[in-house]
């Protein structure tokens, strides 16, 4: 039996919960984690400095750079972006420069209600009123500048903030601010003590090229720069945080407490008590920098968390994971790799020990981390677990944990022999990173508008023609495609060649619609990087391919380029979204759920079969980076007020059938029917961290149902089931066959229903959603660090043999492994 002391046990759900767990809120898991938020109540309730509060003065004038310099094409182009599916998409105003709002910028007027009017306008979805929606996407511009404020900047729904990355804007607090939580508050708290959105349902949002600065307030005051409870799909890029440093500094630069993320990165932390306060169910953060913080980043709970390029310089401490001390471990898992600690008393403080609870929780996987002037590298529970250096070296590999190696499970703290990295992912012996391009430097008449060229984006008339003209037009004048906001309704194959660059607005998308894409026995692309053969590779951002309607042979994305050694293609938030939005024609009133009808081949609903694969990478392509990418069938319809459940069908997730070189970070893979990713013949793959969802409707039907079985794509053959206590014929969330060098930072596989009941994934319950959710078959060196699952009674087979045993590796709410590998 398993308890609820752990701080994960909250993971699942936490003060506003995801459609997975709308109608399923244990009353003992709210208690805790209000609880626990009890020690951050200073934060939380934060009313302004107290009356004897030191204030510094505010500047009087602004240090604004030269404008001749600040040039950026995304302020100069023109906005033509269209909420398609809007109830007034002509008036609807998708760009908005907080100038235009009022906003001065000057370093000296209050500019808090101009920026909170930019972002509100529209009878947008506002928090407390409204859950989710696809219908009002906004983009809010700040111009170069220094915009005070003096309470919070609220958030909204399916809201881009973005600043002018070559004179990055600041928001500073006035000494006097009194905020809600956070000067930008993503998810205020409301009266009732809960959050405005469900933290796990926050998707499609995104913030980048500011600097936060709370230095005038009192360092005395619980300030925080950005609140971010959120979830897949959302991202935080090239912010600057600098914070009170002075004696007794109370300043956090990010605060997280929950929900189901997430990607960040190029991120900057100066100063302040802590940079980063984290809780969520899983994350992947890469290249952030923490300056001269007390304690760099304050890890509360997660399941997993994958760090990347981390720098720790001149901290106290870098990297506090001791939460709920020895007895109730609140951190599951934590993998960091090609990092840095220089100058910090402390690299990593941890709680686990000997007899730490739960036994798997506290897990910590180091690899590749340098280390100049740390005396001590890891602290445990019982003092030194791994001494330092005021010289300097590199920790190979270091962990503590349970392994399986590939038996287990055996618990170790120590090193290990890293992995083989194989030349075509790293660069330099550091695995190969590139951020999302914004093409900062290039003048406006080096962009191509897709409504210029003549697609509409309206969401009802047939796009294809004027889209592929566009793109074709981009390609042969050099240019970089602008997609403006809209629903680029396309009935035929949109093709992108080698040499694209592509950047959309708001998550403008692709949406495939009709008769040719609805033959699931031949399959067709919705959208084709490349053709079979071609060389070259393409940059693409900010999109979202979708289907409408009964689409059973559509492939969302193909991927065929042969990119060259050292350039990859790059995809960065570009997503799948299958169903549950305005203008799919399948939302709840087309696909609802039938739990108490039994569904077979014979009598499931044809019109609710959405897609044939979400992405393939096929046999014949090379080098392709992807990062930040959700591929989502729906489980809810975000339009509905209530998130209503719905059921929606589509076969595949991703299948990497290539040779490599492959790297996914911060990808997600949802509620397919046959698997979320599937590696088949693949070789030299980075993964990190990646997380799945069995399909909440599994085992009524059961997998493949509705789909056929197709041997050429090496789909899975699952057993009949009928009299199963378990479920065997759900969706595997993670499949290798026949592959080499696939290596897994960080993963979590979570099964939380058997036919729409959670009672198969609540604590102490047995984990019996589904018998087993990772396989692998025929393949050979293989690791995954920090294994997560959640609702599995064997969280991997082996060929055939099961091999790890969820009770074996209790971690709260969720089962873990801290290494897996198979022979080399």
């Amino acid at each position: 039996m398993r308890g609820c002391t752990l701080l994960g046990s909250l993971l699942a759900s936490s003060l506003g919960i995801k459609a997975q767990h709308v109608h399923y809120e244990p009353q003992e898991v709210q208690i805790f984690i209000h609880s626990q938020l009890e020690q951050f109540a200073s934060y939380t309730k934060y009313s302004g400095p107290s009356p004897t509060a030191k204030l510094a003065p505010s500047p009087t004038t602004a240090q604004l750079a030269a404008t001749d310099t600040c040039s950026f094409w995304l302020e100069d182009i023109k906005h033509q972006g269209v909420a398609a599916f809007n109830s007034d998409p002509e008036s609807y105003q998708v760009f908005r420069n907080v100038k235009d709002f009022g906003a001065k910028g000057d370093g000296v007027t209050d500019d808090t209600a101009a920026i909170n009017s930019a972002i509100s306008s529209g009878n947008r979805c506002a928090p407390g009123s409204c859950q989710s929606t696809t219908v009002t996407p906004a983009v809010v511009y700040l111009p170069a500048g220094v915009y005070m404020v003096n309470s919070s900047i609220i958030d909204y729904y399916y809201t881009q903030i973005i600043g002018n990355p070559n004179c990055m804007p600041t928001i500073r607090a006035f000494s006097t601010f009194q905020g809600s939580l956070g000067m930008i508050d993503a998810d205020p708290y409301q009266s009732n003590g809960n959050l405005a959105y469900g933290s796990t349902n926050v998707f499609w949002r995104q913030i980048r090229n500011i600097i936060v600065d709370t230095t005038l307030v009192p360092a005395s005051s619980a300030m925080t720069g950005i609140h971010w409870p959120t979830a897949q799909a959302t991202s935080l890029q090239n912010v600057v945080f600098n914070l009170n440093s002075q004696s007794g500094t109370q300043h956090q630069g990010i605060f997280i407490e929950s929900g189901s993320g997430g990607f960040m990165n190029d991120l900057v932390f100066n100063g302040g008590l802590k940079g980063a306060v984290l809780g969520n169910q899983q994350f992947t953060m890469r290249n952030l920098t923490f300056n001269g913080c007390i304690t760099g980043i304050s890890q509360i709970w997660d399941w997993g968390w994958t760090y990347q390029g981390i720098n720790f310089n001149n901290c106290t401490t870098g990297l506090d994971m001791s939460s709920g001390g020895t007895s109730a471990q609140s951190v599951g898992s934590v993998t960091m790799i090609d990092s840095s600690f220089k100058n910090t008393k402390l690299g990593i403080a941890t709680a686990y020990g000997t007899n730490s609870q739960p036994p798997a929780a506290g897990s910590l996987i180091l690899e590749n981390v340098a280390i100049s002037n740390v005396p001590v590298i890891v602290r445990d529970a019982g003092g030194t677990a791994l001494a330092g250096t005021t010289g300097s070296t590199t920790i190979a590999a270091w962990g503590e944990g349970h392994s399986y190696t590939p038996n287990g499970p055996h618990t170790f703290q120590g090193s290990f022999t890293p992995v083989s990295r194989p030349s075509s992912l790293v660069s330099n012996t550091k695995y190969y990173t590139r951020s999302k391009p914004q093409y900062q430097s290039y003048p406006v008449s080096s962009f191509l508008s897709a409504r210029s060229e003549g697609a509409t984006g309206n969401g009802h008339t047939d796009d294809t023609a004027a889209l592929q003209k566009a793109i074709d037009a981009a390609i042969s004048q050099n240019k970089i495609l602008f997609v403006d906001q809209g629903n680029y309704l396309v009935s035929n194959t949109i093709y992108i060649p080698a040499g694209s660059k592509i950047v959309g607005e708001s998550y403008s998308v692709i949406l495939s619609s009709g008769s040719y894409f609805d033959d699931m026995s031949n399959p067709q692309p919705v959208v084709q990087i490349g053709k079979t053969g071609e060389t070259g590779f393409i940059e693409w951002s900010d999109m979202i391919v979708s289907t409408q309607g009964p689409q059973a042979g559509a492939v969302l994305f193909e991927y065929n380029l042969q990119s060259p050694t050292g350039t990859p293609s790059g995809i960065w938030d570009v997503h799948s979204r299958i169903g549950g939005f305005a203008g799919s024609d399948l939302q709840l009133s087309q696909c609802p759920t039938t739990p108490n009808t039994t569904v077979t081949s014979a009598n499931y609903n044809r019109d609710c079969v959405a897609a044939f694969m979400a992405f393939h990478i096929t046999k014949s392509s090379t080098g392709l980076y992807m990062e930040n990418n959700w591929l989502w069938t729906a489980d809810h319809d975000v339009e509905d007020p209530s998130l209503t459940q719905i059921t929606i069908y589509a076969g595949r997730g991703l299948l990497d059938e290539s040779a490599g070189p492959v790297w996914l970070y911060g990808t997600a893979v949802e509620h397919h029917t046959l698997y979320q990713y599937q590696f088949a013949g693949a070789k030299d793959v980075f993964a990190g961290q990646i997380q799945t969802e069995t399909p909440y409707y599994q085992p009524n039907p059961s997998a493949p149902v509705p789909f056929s079985h197709v041997a050429s794509l090496n789909d899975p053959v699952f057993t009949n089931t009928t009299d199963a206590t378990i479920p065997t014929s759900d969706a595997w969330g993670l499949r290798i066959v026949n592959s080499s060098a696939i290596n897994i930072y960080g993963a979590g596989l979570y099964s939380f229903f058997n036919n729409y009941s959670t009672s198969c994934s609540n604590q102490g319950n047995g984990e019996t959603c589904q018998n087993r959710v990772f396989e692998i078959t025929s393949s050979t060196g293989l690791t995954v660090y920090n294994l997560n699952t959640v609702g599995v009674h064997y969280m991997i087979e082996m060929d055939g043999d099961s091999v790890a045993y969820y009770n074996d590796n209790l971690d709260g709410f969720v089962d873990t492994i801290a290494l897996f590998r198979t022979a080399s």
